[in-house]
């Protein structure tokens, strides 16, 4: 029986893709360092990284699937924050955000991390971005190479 697990071992050659809305910016900037850092921590230089903004969580998905198409990226880390509002908007931008990058992800082929946070208040989403629940594109950053790691494993 085989078992196939990825690790945090990069590929030299591997590049990576940050993309990141400007919409709740000082929360997606939180992330944003967060994915860098972590990144940066685990041997991916500056020169491997290339950050996309784009104006919010909706147009991600669309970005995303262009970079994957293109293949020059090993993974795509997205990066966002929806807040809850008064409307149902908040559902159509978080649940089609998720659809679109899981698309994305298995139509290309190419992992596509959902760093998207899809929060209730912004208080939320402060303790996702470097409070007291960590900072989530640092997460997606470490699935990121992970996933890179173990896809480059498997048959």
């Amino acid at each position: 029986m085989s078992h196939y697990e990825g690790d945090l071992r990069p590929a030299g050659s591997a590049r990576f893709a940050i993309i990141a809305s400007r919409w709740n910016a000082r929360i997606t900037d939180a992330l944003v360092t967060g994915a860098r850092q972590s990144l940066a921590g685990n041997g991916i230089g500056e020169d491997a990284i290339d950050v996309v903004r784009v104006p919010g969580a909706w147009e991600i998905p669309l970005v995303a699937a262009r970079l994957a198409a293109a293949g020059q990226h090993a993974a795509i880390i997205t990066l966002g924050c929806v807040i809850r509002g008064d409307t149902r908007h908040y559902e159509h931008v978080a649940d089609r955000c998720a659809e679109g990058l899981m698309r994305a992800q298995l139509d290309f082929g190419v992992p596509v991390l959902n760093g998207v946070l899809a929060v209730e208040r912004v208080e939320d989403a402060e303790a996702r971005a470097g409070g007291s629940h960590g900072n989530k594109g640092e997460e997606a950053a470490l699935a990121a190479i992970e996933m890179v790691n173990l896809l480059e494993q498997l048959p």
